[in-house]
């Protein structure tokens, strides 16, 4: 006796067969159906106040923009106000009944707007049976204009896909409404008005929709574009410094190698201790250049070239204004206090910020007057470079910039632990106030 071994296919649809295409997407469709007009189909989600910094509304006293922000709400209330006369065209039916069935669904998209389409689609049927109208079937002029102010308002509130939704669900009830369901003393049908001028509005909110979210992307890149070109203007800041600073300090280290080798010459019979001391002394001073040069080496370009000319002080700002002079920049100098000789870093961040504010003043001022005032102070090195207004701003149009030469000042100062401030005078100019603080040898000492 022989036995037969029967396996069993499982069904289509099972959970061990693969889902086709047409049945994911269909799925997906009706996942996102529940989502858009079933999921907390009531939830309260009130209409915001409208934003009051558009070019119209900016320009408003201060009171009407207030008011202003609820044009929304206001717009909505009227269009509800609108259904009511509508309502009771033609019928003869109760009209403080069919009233507030056209204008609660309109009211209520300012606080539940997917309840109120499912209001309206609730009403659509009572208000065409209770009207006892020879008017067309199944909107009648009242409930007609509830539902398209009802689904432009809640496609304006959420997004297309619930549009699309609701276009398709007032279709459907149209099409059942019409083949069957009608009263015979109807005599039209009105669904394909409704779903033309509902198809042609919603499509209309939808390039809203989009133009709007575009807009919101493009503002969100531009911010990041300008927040990335200051940070890059920073590095790029940083990096200037660095490069400035490691010839600055490479020059004095290699300075202390040479004189720590050189010393033991000086000395007739110098101890072996001595010699010791200040062969530690070029060493550590060969190291710590030869770790310099590594660390600091990365921040060069590749095309970088370091300056054959020694970094420039304070004593070369005569040659800087006398260039300024030459571009057309009437400039003068003030120096206040005992002139003495700064630390390298000071003196060439002093230069640089002096110089810096000049090429902005010729860039964003052309034609106008600067100042540069210097003063020595006990505590360190005060400087004030300002300008005043352009002659002719409207005939003069000042040349472009990149916007970096604040962000290096300030990264200058800050390297320092000094302080600045820059901005507009009363008339009209433009003033750089810096203070960079210098230790005195008896304060290192101390």
């Amino acid at each position: 006796m022989t036995e037969t071994t029967q396996t069993q296919t499982p069904p289509p649809g099972g959970s061990g067969a693969p889902r086709s295409p047409e049945y994911r997407l269909a799925m997906d469709a009706l996942s996102g159906l529940r989502q858009d007009l079933f999921h907390n189909a009531f939830a309260y989600r009130p209409l915001p106040r409208m934003s009051v910094d558009g070019p119209l509304t900016r320009r408003l006293p201060g009171r009407l923009r207030e008011y202003a922000a609820w044009t929304p709400h206001a717009v909505i209330i009227a269009a509800a106000l609108l259904t009511l006369p509508l309502s009771t065209i033609d019928t003869g039916g109760p009209a403080l009944l069919l009233g507030p069935l056209c204008v609660l669904p309109v009211l209520l998209t300012m606080a539940r707007p997917v309840g109120a389409f499912w209001l309206s689609m609730a009403a659509t049927p009572v208000v065409g049976t209770l009207g006892g109208s020879w008017g067309e079937w199944p909107w009648l002029a009242g409930s007609f204009a509830c539902h398209l102010t009802v689904l432009t308002v809640v496609a304006m509130r959420t997004r297309p896909r619930t549009a699309a939704w609701m276009w398709a669900l007032t279709a459907a009830y149209g099409l059942v409404a019409e083949a069957g369901f009608g009263p015979s003393y109807y005599y039209g049908t009105n669904v394909g008005p409704m779903l033309v001028i509902s198809a042609m509005v919603l499509l209309c909110v939808a390039v809203w929709h989009i133009r709007r979210e575009a807009k919101q992307e493009v503002t969100a890149q531009q911010t990041e574009t300008a927040h990335e070109r200051s940070r890059r203007a920073l590095l790029e800041e940083r990096t200037t410094i660095a490069r400035e600073l490691h010839d600055v300090v490479a020059h004095h280290m290699s300075v202390v190698a040479i004189q720590a080798e050189a010393a033991p010459y000086r000395v007739e019979n110098p101890p072996e201790e001595l010699e010791r001391a200040f062969a530690t002394i070029r060493e550590n001073a060969v190291a710590a250049l030869t770790e310099l040069r590594r660390v600091l080496g990365v921040v060069r370009a590749e095309d970088y070239e370091a300056p054959d000319a020694p970094q420039p002080t304070l004593a070369d700002l005569d040659a800087l204004l006398a260039n300024v002079r030459d571009a057309g920049l009437s400039v003068e100098k003030a120096v206040t206090g005992a002139v003495r000789e700064l630390p390298q870093g000071v003196e060439l961040s002093a230069y640089r910020i002096v110089q810096e504010a000049l090429s902005n003043t010729l860039r964003h001022a052309p034609g106008a007057d600067a100042r540069v005032e210097i003063g020595y102070v006990l505590g360190g090195l005060g400087l004030r470079i300002v300008n005043g207004p352009p002659p002719a701003p409207a005939l003069v149009k000042p040349s472009p910039g990149a916007g970096h030469g604040i962000t290096g000042m300030r990264e200058r100062v800050s390297m320092l632990n000094g302080e600045m401030t820059a901005g507009r005078t009363d008339d009209g100019g433009y003033e750089v106030a810096v203070f960079l603080p210098v230790t005195s040898p008896g304060e290192g000492d101390a």
